[in-house]
Order: C-alpha cells, then structure tokens, then sequence
C-alpha cells in the first residue's frame, strides 16, 4: 500500500469531499473520503460521507478501485462499502490488509465488524482464515499500545465461537489472536474447546502456545509433547519444545529434543538454528554460531526468518558489540565527564601505559587538561610490536598527534551514517559495511586517528555526552570494517586490505588494534577460506599481549581475549589462554602454569 499523497487534517478532508460531492465530482469526493478515512478511520461523520457516497454514486464501489500500491485509505473505504453490499468476508480481508500495513491503527473499530449477527452471517472456516490473517499480519506479542487496534477482532472471535462452540479451526484461530493481545484466558479456554471438538496437532500447538503465554509450562508442554504424538515428522515443533525447555533452565532436556529433530532430519532449518543457539548458551563455544553462519549462508531459502544468531550474538563482546575500553585514560575521561569545568587547569598522571587514541580522544573531551606520562617497565608501547609499513601516530613527549591528515569531509560524513557500537551478528556487520566500499584507502586510514564528531541523533548525542570513547571505538570498528571491502578484486594472500589490517594488527598497542583485529574475525566468519591465517594471526597477537603483560600493564589485553574467543578455528592453546585472560572456562589448564598466569596476569590489568 502506498502512502497518500497529501497529508491533510481529517476535518479538511471531509470539507473537501462535501464540496466535491455537492458539485457532482464523485471522483474528487471519493479520494478526500478516503484521505478522511486514513487520518480517522472511526470518525462517525466520514463514515455519513462515505454512505452518501455510496449513495449518489450506485453502490461508491467504482469510485475506490484497488490497483497496485493502492493508497490505505482506499482500501478501507472499498472493505466499508463491501460490508454495505452484503459482502462482509471481503470487506474484513481489505480490512486485515489495512491492519498488516498499519496495526496500531483501528481500521476495523465499526459497528459492522462487532456485530454480533456478522459472526451468524460467516462461514466460519472463513472466520478462522480471517483471524488467523490478522495473527499473521502482527507481532507475537502484540505490544500493549497496538492492543485496542486489535480488539474488534477480538469481539469477532468471540461472538463467532458463540455461534459455532465445537469449530476446531475456529476455535484455535480465535485462541491464537486472544493470546497475541493478552487475554491468555480465553486463548487457554478456547484452544481446549477446540482440541476437545477435534483433536489434532495444530489444535494442541495452539493449546501449548497459550499455556506457554499463561506461565503453566509443565501443561505447554505437555501440549506440545501431544501434537508430536499427532505428527512426529513436524520437527518444528521439537524446536518449540525445546525452546521452551530452555527458557526454562532445562537445557539438557531441551537438546535432547532438538537432537531427535535433527536425527530425523539432519537440515531442517528450525532444529539446526535452536541446536547451534542452545550448545552456544550450554558452553559459549563461539564454534557453535560461526557453523551456524556458515549453515544460514549456504542455506539462503530457509522456510522462514530466524534470529537465533542475533539472540545469542546480542550484547556479547565483540560478537554483538564494542567491548568498553579500560585504562587509567578512560577513568580519566569519566571523570572530566563528570566535572563541570572538564579538566580545567587538572593536571592527570598516567601510570600505565595509554593507547594513543584513549590519550587523543581525553585530550579532544577536556582542552584544559594537562597529562603527564610516566614511563615504566617493559617494551615501550609507542613502538609498533614488530615493523610496519604505516604509522598512525606521532608521539611528542607526553602528547600524541595523528601522523596521517585528516579524511576528506565527504568520507567523514558517508561514515557517520553508518558507526554504531552494536550489530546484529559479524556477518551482518560485514554486509552492512559494504556501505563503505566508496572509500579510498587514504580516507579510511585518515578517519581511523580523525574520527568525526558524533551525528546529531539521539544516539550520536549520549555518546558525545557519556561515552565519547565509545563513539570512538565504533568509528574505528565500521572503518576497519570498511577496509575488508577495499580492492576486493585483488587475491587475499597478496592483497592491500590485508596488508593494511595486519599493520594496524602490529603496530602500537591502541583501539585500532581491536578495530583490526576484529576486521579478520568477521572476514573469517563469512569466508572459510581464509580462517587459518587469520587464526593464526590472532593467536599471535594474543601471545604477544600475554607476553609483554608480564613485565606491565596491558589495557587492550582481555579485549583482544574476548576477540580470540570470537575467531573461528583459533587453536584449543590460544583459545585456553583467551579463556584465561577473560576469566572463564581455563579449558585444559587446569592449576598449571596457565591458571597462575592468569593469577599473574590479573594484578596488572583490569577486566572490564
């Protein structure tokens, strides 16, 4: 449906229909009836507009054909006059079509859709259709602002199950559409009339689902355990069994369901995604998301949509968004945040070793603010941690400069629009990226020590106001991110975007390292082919933190642990050692020497 092409108040509409119509302009009339009708679905005067209409014009039904991309307005000005010609069934499918295209408006709050003599008119098969229409035209819940919308239809249901008590269809449909709004009490009631009247698989899903709704889980899934028993080959619903066992803290129970699933039907989609979901929450194996990735990408024609990936990705490090920076210059900048007067005339000494882009991104928050650096033991972190063909900073004493200019203004802008701190999954952090393909190399690389000012959005504000090294880090990440999708024509092997990647990866410890590093590791999820090198690229880089963080501290350290866990194919050592900086599972080091590093390792630097 399209939208109208003027956007008048209801009351001018109607004023311009009067005048149409009093001039004989049915035409004219008839697109402001239903200009009115859009802005005021339930206001009574359209409604006396539109029968005059109707009226004048033999029926009015000409005068709203339905063509394609049809204004809203029009086709619930077709499905009124519809009702009016006895034809109620088609009128409530272009009213169901108006709810699909806008269900928080109450398109069908008139008196012909609540009548209770409707129901007694309607077959109730196509009763049912119609409800289970409006299930499939809004969200599972329906959230309670959308919820009065629904409501006629409701009244619907319930009038059309007085007139036909033992309609198994009827019955589960009405129960689907009450569970959805909220009224979980008649959803139980009337999916049980209905398994009662006909028992059947979908009769005991919809019962299951509504028990499920209601909080009583033992008899959802029961419920379900009996649709099984109707049609053990529906292997969807041993994705809803165990999804509900989960939820409820029986994992165990819950993958053995999904392992009868899947050994009946090793690629069913639903089993598939639940069992990679599941065996990723029962031992945050990130091998288990990165197969599922790899399941969803060569699998594209799935039977439905589904968000088991970005369940278990959501608020992960690095799997679902920045990780937050630590460090002594990050304590710093929290607290000039918190100063009214930003630093002013402060003097702050750092004592562990700062990455450059904490340091620059202190400095850009609090002007007045003098740092002192204090040197200390171990490799100097303002040299690159092996030789590189590009350096990002230039150091000055205490302070640090960009040793690259400034991106051009057009790439900074195009960035902005698309830097967040958080996304979905890797792969749909890489897709989204290609966004950034226009680029040139010197623009990207300039916006890594250049970030721009955050966008004047919501989000772009509190960033500014509370986290601005948070803002920096995303720009930072969507910039490497950009680089994956530079000169992709050329080999991986031999190719500039890695060359560039791995400079970042091995020069000065800073956020663009992670930025970096996180590149490989979404590359590494959408292409199989290049997971041994960038494995080994990590476990490398992970070495070397643990290594130097021997001898001081090491900010970015348990960051880059949390992106090893990330990588797909990393080795069981690196991924034990990454265990250990992050402080869960130590994997096979048991009270070794890899737990007392970690003992070690725990002193010097702090966990997010």
């Amino acid at each position: 449906m399209s939208e109208h092409e003027r956007d008048l108040p209801a009351a001018e509409e109607l004023a311009l229909a009067r005048s149409a119509l009093a001039d004989g302009d049915l035409a004219h009339a008839a697109t402001h009836v239903a200009g009115a009708l859009a802005q005021a679905p339930t206001l009574p005067e359209v409604h006396e507009v539109l029968a005059r209409l109707a009226a004048t014009g033999g029926g009015g039904l000409d005068l709203f054909p339905l063509r394609h991309n049809v204004f809203v307005g029009t086709v619930v000005a077709r499905a009124h006059l519809l009702a009016a010609a006895g034809r109620p069934a088609e009128g409530l499918d272009l009213l169901v079509a108006a709810t699909g295209h806008a269900p928080a408006t109450p398109w069908a709050e008139v008196p012909w859709v609540t009548a209770p003599e409707l129901a007694e008119r309607l077959d109730p098969d196509r009763t049912a259709r119609i409800l289970m229409q409006v299930c499939a035209a809004t969200p599972d819940p329906v959230p309670p602002a959308g919820r009065p919308a629904l409501a006629p239809y409701l009244v619907l249901a319930r009038n059309a199950v007085i007139v036909h008590p033992e309609h198994a269809l009827l019955l589960g449909a009405a129960s689907a559409l009450a569970r959805r709004i909220g009224e979980v009490a008649a959803a139980i009631r009337w999916a049980g009339q209905g398994v009662r009247a006909e028992p059947s698989k979908i009769g005991e899903v919809w019962l299951g689902y509504a028990y499920r709704s209601a909080g009583r889980i033992r008899e959802a899934l029961s419920a379900l355990e009996r649709a099984v028993a109707h049609d053990p080959d529906d292997l969807a619903v041993y994705a809803d069994i165990a999804g509900t066992l989960a939820d409820h803290g029986r994992l165990d129970e819950a993958l053995d369901w999904i392992d009868r699933a899947l050994a009946r039907d090793p690629s069913f989609d639903c089993a598939v995604h639940t069992a990679h979901r599941l065996r990723f929450r029962r031992d945050g194996d990130a091998a288990h998301l990165v197969a599922l990735a790899d399941f969803t990408r060569e699998h594209p024609d799935d039977t439905h949509e589904h968000a088991d990936l970005a369940e278990a990705c959501a608020g992960r490090p690095w799997l679902g968004q920045v990780t937050p920076a630590v460090g002594p210059a990050v304590d710093a900048l929290r607290a000039v945040l918190a100063d009214d007067h930003r630093g002013l005339g402060v003097t702050v000494r750092l004592e562990s070793p700062t990455p450059p882009s904490a340091l620059r991104t202190l400095t850009a928050a609090a002007p007045g603010l003098r740092v002192e650096a204090i040197d200390g033991p171990g490799p100097d972190p303002r040299e690159p941690r092996r030789a590189t063909g590009r350096r990002l900073w230039r150091y000055d004493g205490d302070s640090v400069t960009p040793a690259l200019p400034a991106p051009s203004a057009e790439a900074a802008a195009h960035l902005r629009q698309f830097v967040h701190p958080a996304w979905p999954h890797p792969p749909a952090a890489y897709d989204a990226a290609v966004a950034l393909a226009t680029l040139d190399l010197a623009d990207l690389l300039g916006l890594l020590v250049h970030p721009p000012a955050a966008p004047p959005t919501a989000l772009g504000r509190v960033l500014d106001g509370q986290d601005p090294a948070l803002w920096a880090r995303s720009v930072q990440v969507w910039t490497c991110l950009g680089l994956l999708h530079h000169r992709t024509d050329e080999p991986w092997a031999g190719s500039t975007r890695r060359q560039v990647l791995l400079d970042l990866v091995w020069g000065v410890e800073d956020w663009t390292t992670e930025a970096a590093l996180f590149a490989l590791v979404t590359l590494a999820w959408v292409d199989p082919s290049v997971r041994p090198d960038v494995a080994a690229v990590v476990a490398e880089r992970l070495a070397d933190a643990v290594e130097v963080a021997r001898t001081r501290p090491v900010s970015i350290a348990v960051s880059l642990g949390h992106l090893a866990l990330a990588t797909p194919d990393l080795s069981p050592e690196a991924r034990a050692l990454a265990h250990a900086l992050t402080g869960g599972p130590p994997g096979s080091g048991g009270p070794g020497a890899l737990r007392r590093l970690w003992h070690h390792l725990a002193t010097l630097f702090r966990r997010p």
